[in-house]
């Protein structure tokens, strides 16, 4: 299972990356696994915000349909509007071209409870 190390990461399995105020979030390679095959991603296109611990779309496979959560407070700068007709890039490339949103991050002290890689794997029991 990949878990980037330079990734910070949620109880409820989303990733953030982190580039200066900017970051990118999707979902991990285990809560892909666990959904199985996605079929849909649901976030609005004109999403402008989305704030800490707040649901900002949801993600569908053939068995479930899961929320999406915020790690952190930010104005949204772009939703990867590529997972409309490729919602499978989830399970093939969820660090990668799976992305879900790109936000201007307003307070990086959001990201001060978030867990690295090493806390994350214990969570998910792959220590």
């Amino acid at each position: 299972m990949n878990i980037p190390e330079n990734l910070k990461y949620t109880s409820d399995h989303e990733w953030i990356k982190v580039e200066g105020d900017t970051g990118y979030i999707g979902i991990t390679d285990y809560a892909q696994g666990e959904l199985g095959d996605v079929v849909f991603v649901d976030i609005d296109p004109d999403l402008k915000e989305i704030i800490k611990g707040n649901t900002f779309g949801t993600i569908e496979a053939v068995k479930t349909v899961s929320d999406l959560y915020a790690p952190c407070t930010g104005n949204i700068l772009e939703v990867n509007k590529e997972l409309a007709t490729r919602p499978e890039d989830v399970n093939s490339d969820p660090y990668g071209k799976g992305w879900m949103v790109k936000l201007e991050i307003k307070d990086l002290n959001d990201l001060s409870d978030l867990l690295d890689a090493e806390s994350y794997k214990k969570l998910i029991g792959q220590e």
